[in-house]
């Protein structure tokens, strides 16, 4: 598992993306002000028809950069208000969850008002639903019938994937652990990613390991890994990883 307080090699290969940011003439000259603020379940996710997400069980927040009109989001356990310019988040140092949830809300921003990036709000409603319904036409079309592993549960995908697929989920909340999904079963604790790969044909994993300092051990790996969600949407497009999120704004 990764360490929480350490900085994680992702946000090194971000660098050079980030200093291209912050050298570039227009960005530098524009008043560029960032509130990142915590949404409220309602605001993130509307009325979806599941109530297990974990936003609306408040084990995680939604933190939200707004740069202008344009807006970036990041999941994170550790969720707080900041009010700073962009040269002042992009500069923080990537060792805890809220420093790098508020670095990766902002370049979504960022990334969205240049349109070099799309879809960096979380649906609402029932785009959950529709999301995963789309996750396994896009698993059945380009892989077949894989044995999956997700990490990170996303109750709408693993309803959706457990009734298609083998599939295993591991997810770092206890309070997960033993929930069923058809015939998987929610594994929590800790887990070795060697021994998820030689079960797996495919990885699933959640955009919020950029946040929560895991990412790193599923960034090199044989097995093919596809990324969910928004918090990972300008990284994804910046590094080149495989990513998913159809039905985010």
């Amino acid at each position: 598992m990764g360490n929480r307080d350490r900085v994680p090699e992702v946000f090194k290969a971000l660098e050079p993306h980030i200093s291209k940011i912050l050298n570039d003439e227009e960005l530098s000259v524009m008043p560029v002000n960032i509130l990142c603020r915590t949404l409220t379940p309602e605001e993130a996710l509307g009325n979806p028809a599941r109530d297990d997400f974990p936003l609306q069980k408040g084990k995680e927040k939604l933190m939200q950069a707004e740069i202008g009109s344009k807006k970036g989001q990041a999941f994170t356990d550790r969720p707080g208000n900041f009010d700073a310019t962009l040269e002042e988040i992009l500069k923080l140092t990537p060792d805890n969850n809220f420093n790098r949830a508020a670095i990766i809300a902002a370049l979504n921003a960022v990334l969205r008002g240049g349109n070099i990036v799309e879809r960096t709000i979380h649906c609402k409603d029932d785009g959950p639903g529709l999301c995963s319904s789309e996750l396994v036409e896009e698993i059945s079309s380009s892989y077949g019938k894989p044995k999956i592993t997700m990490v990170g549960l996303q109750p709408a995908m693993a309803e959706a994937l457990s009734a298609n697929f083998t599939l295993r989920i591991v997810d770092l909340d206890q309070q997960n652990n033993g929930k069923r999904f058809n015939d998987t079963v929610v594994e929590t604790g800790a887990y070795q990613v060697s021994e998820l790969e030689e079960w797996s044909d495919l990885f699933l994993v959640t955009g919020s390991t950029i946040v929560n300092g895991t990412i790193d051990q599923f960034l090199h790996l044989e097995t093919p890994v596809i990324f969910f969600g928004t918090t990972i949407a300008g990284p994804a497009k910046l590094l080149g990883l495989k990513h998913f999120c159809p039905r985010g704004t």
